[in-house]
């Protein structure tokens, strides 16, 4: 009598024998998303991708899907992709509906801003492409290169108070509390966010800046450029009664770096660190 197959068994001979075909044609809707298709391997398939994808440096020069963050599913279609992979809310009931219905595989992939959160991405994406072998792979390598980051921050005696400041141009600056990817960026790089009381992001204030008092103000390279650069950050309300400012310890980091949260975490993590 032959006796009943394991379930994990009977999972594992479906998955083998499944007809599930690796996608030809790909639109990311993320940065992260790029660049993590990018690292398994898949970017000769991506055909366009939105325009926060700018690493690597090729897919700068990929079309993109609009020319702003406002998506179509017309702009999407228009590329006859077999899949598209976007962050987790950022493509409308309509649009999906569209895309459904043009017959193209979307694919929602959530990030969570911690390293177990890197890892199921990577994860996420790497089964989106049906390769499920290279996700792992690179998981594997992406958490050896953490645990090495992580050491370096524990052998840093540096905790410094980090305020970030979101800016494009004086008009529009935005700080960043609890529960977002820069308060979880800087603990994990050995700072301490000077952002207190608040999640998210909240509209600057001077006043918000002075009772902060942070050791080091950091922006992204776009936000620094935008304000003019060290010279003028340092001469608006407020900073030069801060550490930061007193000290001149205004920092800038490249943006898609910090907020990648997925292969280049642990890069990320040991270029910040070496600011403190």
């Amino acid at each position: 009598m032959i006796k009943a197959l394991p379930t994990f068994l009977l999972v594992l001979l479906s998955y083998l024998t499944s007809s599930a075909i690796a996608p030809k044609r790909i639109i990311t809707l993320g940065a992260a998303l790029t660049e993590t298709v990018d690292a398994l391997g898949f970017g000769n398939q991506i055909v366009a991708v939105d325009v926060t994808s700018i690493y690597p440096a090729y897919v700068a020069k990929l079309p993109k899907v609009s020319q702003n963050r406002v998506l179509s599913a017309e702009g999407i279609i228009s590329f006859s992709p077999d899949l598209v992979i976007a962050p987790e809310g950022d493509v409308s009931k309509a649009i999906a509906y569209q895309l459904k219905s043009a017959g193209i595989k979307l694919i929602s992939i959530k990030q969570e801003y911690t390293v177990k959160g890197a890892s199921a991405f990577i994860r996420s994406v790497a089964a989106a492409l049906e390769a499920v072998q290279k996700g792992e792979a690179l998981v594997k390598q992406m958490e050896s290169n953490i645990g090495q980051s992580l050491d370096l921050v524990k052998k840093n005696p540096k905790h410094p108070s980090v305020l970030f400041i979101y800016a494009r141009g004086t008009g529009v600056m935005m700080v960043a509390g609890k529960s977002t990817n820069m308060d979880a960026m800087i603990t994990l790089s050995g700072g301490k966010n000077a952002a207190q009381g608040f999640s998210n992001f909240k509209p600057y204030t001077t006043e918000a800046l002075v009772n902060a008092n942070p050791d080091i103000i950091l922006m992204f390279d776009f936000g620094f450029k935008s304000l003019g650069g060290i010279n003028s950050i340092l001469k608006m309300p407020g900073v030069n009664l801060t550490n930061a400012g007193k000290n001149k310890r205004i920092i800038q980091m490249d943006a898609e770096l910090m907020v990648n949260f997925s292969v280049r975490l642990p890069q990320a993590i040991k270029e910040l660190n070496s600011k403190w």
